[in-house]
Parts: structure tokens; sequence; C-alpha cells
């Protein structure tokens, strides 16, 4: 995860909040799909989460832009950088010797 640009609670002095809706910024990810995998994880916590700007057709200037959100109710705020903070580490990663076959 080179390219995630991971926002912790604790390295921001003041969240960032959309106009006009209940949602904070987590994360910010370069790549839309690093940004879906943060969010699936996030939802199979129980934390509703989604994503935004994950649609720029302009991928260079993408860095530029901001990247691709990833945002959560208030309520969730530290439940969610938990959550985060895990993926990052590689608490979900599965070993080389996961079998991800069809089951018997």
């Amino acid at each position: 995860m080179d390219n995630v640009h991971h926002t912790s609670l604790m390295d921001l002095l003041e969240i960032e909040a959309v106009p006009g809706r209940d949602l904070f910024l987590v994360g910010q990810y370069l790549d839309p799909i690093e940004a879906q995998l943060a969010r699936g994880c996030l939802v199979a916590a129980g934390i509703p989460a989604v994503v935004a700007d994950a649609n720029m057709s302009n991928q260079p200037m993408m860095p530029v832009m901001g990247g691709v959100r990833v945002l959560v109710p208030q309520a969730y705020l530290q439940q969610s950088q938990d959550v985060l903070a895990s993926l990052e580490r590689g608490d979900f990663a599965l070993g080389d010797d996961a079998d991800v076959g069809l089951p018997e």
C-alpha cells in the first residue's frame, strides 16, 4: 500500500466534514481500488462508509486533486481509524498458503 495516504485523527488539526452531510474523511487513496478495499473492510466491520471521487477521469491528476476519499459518519470515526490502521498493518492479509478456491 505504497500509494495510500491514511489520515489519522491524531494527525489532523481539524476533521474535514463533507458540507451538508454527517460524513467525515478517514482516508485518501491514489488508487481507487485501494479506496474500495478500505471501504469494504469498514463495511465488513459494521461501519457505514462511502467512497467519493472514485470516478475521476484524469488519473494523472488524481494526486493533485487529493485522490479518492473514504468517508464515514461522525459516530464511527474512532472505530474506522482502528479498522484502517489494522488494514495498513496487514492484519487482514491472507498467508501464501491460504486456500481461496471453491469449497469442497
